[in-house]
């Protein structure tokens, strides 16, 4: 009778290793843990087994990384009724990320393979962004910049240089790519109230609660109004309907402005075409802010025509895509720029600017609730952030809200 074939206990054991060292630090920060020190050993550690391991480890660990990072994005699919999805999804990618990682296997040199990494760090598969490989150092010693990236691992790699013991002398470089503590700019001078609700995916746009959601909204907007609020933040599509066609809820809305300037997330339509946006109300005048950069597979399909009229009819139900705006919408509310960003835009660079110092965000990550979706994006907020040196103010709906730098 012959044995059970059994995978090498490195093919297992190894590909893990690497994969939990490169996503250690997302699940410390879900639950709220910020360990400097571990996240560094855990981040270095799995750079190193990217650069060194043997060929055949690495679509492993890919695999592994692809699902501890993106598990979660199947979950949106089971309020299309696609639930038996979720799991085709998660394993979909980690397909992907078994290929985006695995192609450090098409070499057993290190130094190519920190060309091919440092590389990767420009690409993003099926145009989603949230697999940085930089930021597995955001909250670390090591700085996450491309040039401290690139010494990092131009660091690691040169240990193939050494024997036994002395493979420790390039690690002694590695405090030139330390981060300096962040300093993030000076708040601005207003009272700003960030609301955050918890209103499961599956209520939220039913007929049945929506007088219940507007008169909700509606409170929370009197209690920021007595409290002295300057602005009150409220989530994506905190209104469930499209604005522009309720006429009533706007003056009454633009009454309230009076008192506090109002920022919400709802659904505006334009020459037959649909937009995500946030309406800001101020004293009475109406500010839309159309969103420029769409999920990919959530508000807009990354396919080719042909394909792309196939899957919004057999898997969204013949919705089309959401349009977008050529140019992010600042406001200026009593004398301060700030920036709209609508969820997956406040992890996008093309917000970040100069003279954006200061964002508005809002979110909808009840799509993805339980999950580290909230986490991830959290941390993205704060790469970005940190990287121009700005200040985000994100309202959410299933957690995530809270002032981020």
């Amino acid at each position: 009778m012959k044995s059970p074939i059994t995978l090498p206990h490195n093919l297992i054991v190894t590909p893990l290793l690497i994969a939990l060292g490169f996503s250690a630090f997302i699940y410390f920060e879900y639950f709220h843990i910020t360990l400097r020190f571990v996240n560094t050993l855990a981040a270095l550690g799995a750079l190193y087994g990217l650069l060194h391991a043997p060929r055949i480890i690495l679509p492993i660990a890919g695999f592994w990384i692809g699902l501890l990072w993106c598990y979660w994005i199947g979950y949106s699919f089971q309020y299309y009724g696609l639930g038996w999805a979720i799991w085709l999804v998660a394993l979909g990618f980690g397909f992907v990320y078994a290929l985006y990682y695995g192609a450090l296997g098409l070499t057993n040199n290190p130094w190519l393979r920190v060309l091919i990494l440092f590389g990767l760090t420009y690409i993003w598969p099926m145009d989603f962004n949230w697999m940085q490989p930089e930021l597995i150092f955001v909250e670390s010693y090591i700085g996450f910049e491309k040039w401290q990236f690139a010494s990092v691992l131009a660091i690691l790699a040169s240990t193939s240089w050494f024997y036994r013991q002395k493979k420790i002398l390039p690690l002694l470089l590695l405090p030139l790519t330390m981060q300096p503590k962040y300093t993030p700019p000076p708040p601005p001078p207003l009272k700003i109230k960030l609301v955050s609700t918890d209103i499961p995916q599956d209520l939220k746009w039913q007929g049945f609660i929506l007088e219940d959601t507007i008169n909700n909204n509606l409170d929370i907007i009197d209690e920021a109004i007595a409290q002295k609020y300057d602005l009150v933040v409220l989530p994506e599509a905190a209104f469930t309907l499209y604005m522009n066609h309720a006429p009533m809820l706007m003056k009454e809305l633009q009454k309230k402005s009076a008192s506090i300037a109002i920022l919400t997330g709802t659904l505006h339509d334009e020459k037959n075409l649909n937009y995500n946006v946030s309406y800001l109300f101020d004293h009475g005048k109406i500010t839309v802010a159309k969103k420029m950069i769409l999920v990919p597979f959530g508000e807009y399909i990354p396919l080719p025509s042909f394909l792309k009229v196939w899957v919004n009819r057999q898997i969204f139900g013949g919705g089309s895509d959401f349009v977008t705006a050529n140019k992010p919408t600042d406001f200026s509310i009593k004398g301060v720029k700030f920036r709209n960003a609508i969820c997956y835009e406040a992890t996008r660079e093309e917000l970040y600017t100069p003279d954006a110092r200061y964002l508005i965000a809002t979110s909808n990550n009840g799509w993805f609730k339980p999950s580290i979706e909230p986490t991830l994006q959290n941390l993205l907020i704060r790469f970005y952030a940190r990287k121009n040196n700005s200040m985000v103010f994100h309202s959410a709906n299933g957690g995530g809200s809270g002032v981020v730098f």
